[in-house]
């Protein structure tokens, strides 16, 4: 059940998964799950934000996935991201 606090500001929407992912940068890699997606964006958890740059790659290496993004929101150890 939704928050009344939540508000859906998607434009397309999202299919759950439950992927394994890594975000990579210059410098790094860090893992992350990966918990819905869709062309534009995803839901990422076990992140933290903090080691992490404005924009990095997210791969999901069983799907042979790569795309640049950024995060537009972050909660806790939970990132969404928009596709660049």
């Amino acid at each position: 059940m939704r928050s009344a606090e939540m508000i859906e500001k998607r434009t397309v929407a999202r299919q759950r998964v439950l992927k394994q992912g890594t975000l990579a940068f210059a410098g790094g890699r860090v893992d992350c799950t990966v918990r819905n997606i869709s062309e534009g964006g995803a839901r990422l958890d076990n992140v933290n934000p903090m080691v992490l740059p404005p924009s990095f790659l997210l791969v999901i290496k069983n799907d042979q996935f790569e795309r640049h993004c950024h995060p537009v929101w972050i909660r806790d150890n939970q990132m969404g991201v928009v596709f660049d």
